[in-house]
């Protein structure tokens, strides 16, 4: 019993860390593609990547157990959660942008 309390916390931890890797290297890649001369290469080696850690680190979580997997991709989600509002842009920034735009027409 207390194995598989355990072994789920343990998945549901990797989970959200292999989220935080995933997304956390997209919004990383975003940022740096934008100013790259070649984009294009940022974008397909960072998904080949990111994808790669992603399912390598899934196969492993689960261990063949189907409820590790579940476990590990609602951690996984979770982590895509908290990156979005760690990566949101602040109001102030999106509402002054917004002013910016108005006067520009």
């Amino acid at each position: 019993m207390m194995n598989d309390v355990l072994s789920m916390a343990s998945a549901m931890a990797t989970g959200i860390l292999l989220g935080m890797i995933f997304f956390g290297g997209l919004w990383w890649t975003v940022r740096k593609a934008f100013s790259s001369k070649q984009p294009v290469l940022w974008f397909l080696g960072s998904l080949l990547l990111r994808i790669s850690i992603t399912l390598v680190g899934f196969y492993f979580v689960s261990g063949g157990h189907w409820e590790r997997l579940l476990v590990c991709l609602l951690g996984f989600f979770l982590a895509r959660l908290i990156m979005t509002r760690l990566t949101r842009p602040s109001v102030e920034h999106h509402s002054a942008s917004a002013k910016e735009a108005g006067h520009a027409s």
